[in-house]
């Protein structure tokens, strides 16, 4: 049996693997992010190291499987954060995660970041939260190395330090050509290539469970464990984006999309990133904005009871929300710009308008950013026939409808909507040399289950909306 985590914003979940690569098993422990102030959002590395045992052998209860059954184990999750770590391995500062914006870019290259690397230079990415840490945090002086939330795990249970080109292709400091750091910007950020773990393949074998490891997880000591990958490419590969041709969606707490292409482009505009991913393809995406997030801001803002309210709600309410338009940057904005300083917005109120015109644009919103990355990941020459939608968003029928509608293309569905973990197992599987193809394991194991049609006659109203949505955007920009 097999092993799979999935290091989520909001919870630890684990999913257990059959030798037949069936799901067998799966549970997820909660914690929560905090936001010491605007812009800022954190988590203590902790949390996940204790969440790890519980959701494991919560996984394993459901399963009907002993610890001693699993012979391989893997990692997938956040993506941009940063854990500086000592000597031993220990975090000397909280985990400055995915959402938080508090960098600083300045004397930095954004043209040389973008030509070197496929990315935009941003406060999200890596090597901005390690530069920040270094001024800011004394206690990093004592640091060692410098992970993202993958690779500390990976360390925390096998004392290697390693990460995989697509997430190490996310850094600002990865040359995408060469397929390794690059000298000049490391120096750019003041950081010693030895300060960052060492690049593998995602289905390399980074190590075996160590000692440590083993009491953390409670699984035998000295089995393989995969180096993994971050969750915007182990969402993406889980949910069946092997070849190119499909646009992925995946809609968890952020709001991952984009699609395979056998080559890199770079987008002149910076709206989509270029990052290294499985069997040569490249992964031409936008990383995300809150997105299942903003839902539960909206949830608990409003007191709503659950999800499924909120969508009912929402669905009293025509296409176009009748004028309402949401925009989606509670954390800063992703599209169709990457503005930190932006911030989220309702516009169109009026007497007439209540909770369910809000809930409505809120979904129609988050919708209109990801129609943005499609319209530029076709302009820069990337063809895609379906949309693949996954993450806990993908359960909501209106969620689906609304995007198949507003691109015009069928919403394909998987079996299996929380996808991150399972890609985890299956790179375990590989590590492990369990199995041969991850493409078509993948395929097997979670195929498409429902397809939601676009649908016509709602068009014109999400076109109108739409356009709305961006004059609304630029209207707004001088308050950046």
């Amino acid at each position: 049996m097999i092993v799979g985590i999935d290091i989520g914003t909001q919870s630890l979940k684990a999913v257990v693997l059959s030798p037949d690569m069936k799901i067998i098993g799966q549970h997820a422990i909660p914690y929560a992010p905090y936001f010491p102030q605007a812009g800022w959002a954190e988590q203590d590395p902790r949390q996940w190291e204790e969440a790890l045992g519980p959701a494991i052998d919560g996984a394993l209860a459901k399963a009907g499987r002993k610890a001693d059954e699993v012979t391989a184990l893997g990692f997938g999750g956040q993506l941009d954060g940063c854990v500086a770590i000592d000597r031993h391995g220990k975090p000397l500062h909280s985990c400055l995660i995915w959402m938080d914006r508090r960098a600083q870019t300045d004397g930095i290259d954004a043209d040389e970041v973008h030509r070197r690397c496929g990315v935009v230079l941003d406060a999200t990415h890596l090597a901005a939260k390690i530069r920040w840490l270094k001024r800011h945090a004394p206690a990093v002086t004592q640091a060692v190395k410098f992970h993202v939330p993958v690779s500390y795990l990976v360390s925390r249970v096998t004392g290697s330090h390693a990460i995989d080109h697509a997430t190490a292709s996310t850094s600002m400091v990865y040359g995408l050509k060469e397929r390794s750091y690059d000298e000049g910007l490391l120096t750019a950020f003041g950081i010693g290539a030895d300060e960052l773990p060492a690049v593998l393949d995602m289905a390399d074998r980074a190590g075996h469970l160590s000692g440590e490891g083993a009491a953390l997880t409670g699984l035998p000591k000295g089995i393989p464990v995969a180096t993994g990958t971050g969750d915007d490419f182990s969402s993406a590969l889980g949910a069946g984006l092997v070849t190119p041709g499909r646009f992925i969606n995946v809609l968890g707490t952020a709001e991952v999309t984009g699609a395979l292409h056998p080559v890199s482009v770079i987008d002149p505009g910076r709206l989509v990133e270029t990052h290294a991913f499985l069997d040569g393809h490249y992964f031409i995406e936008n990383p995300g904005w809150l997105s299942g997030g903003a839902l539960v801001w909206f949830r608990d803002t409003f007191r709503l009871a659950s999800f499924d309210e909120l969508t009912a709600l929402a669905g009293q309410v025509p296409p176009g929300a009748e004028g309402v338009t949401f925009l989606p940057a509670l954390s800063g904005a992703m599209a169709p710009e990457w503005i930190a300083s932006a911030r989220g917005a309702f516009y169109g109120l009026t007497p007439a308008h209540g909770t369910p015109h809000l809930a409505r644009a809120l979904l129609e919103g988050l919708a209109f950013a990801m129609r943005d990355v499609f319209e530029r990941v076709h302009a820069l020459g990337v063809e895609t026939q379906a949309l693949r939608i996954a993450g806990g968003g993908a359960r909501s029928v209106l969620w689906r409808q609304i995007r198949a509608d507003l691109i015009g293309l069928p919403a394909e569905t998987p079996l299996h909507t929380d996808t991150s973990a399972i890609a985890a197992a299956v790179l375990a599987g590989k590590a492990a040399g369990q199995l041969e193809d991850v493409g078509r394991t993948v395929s097997d194991l979670n195929p498409v289950a429902d397809v939601t049609l676009p649908l016509v006659r709602h068009r014109e109203a999400y076109d109108n909306a739409y356009r709305r949505y961006r004059q609304l955007f630029e209207s707004l920009r001088p308050l950046f």
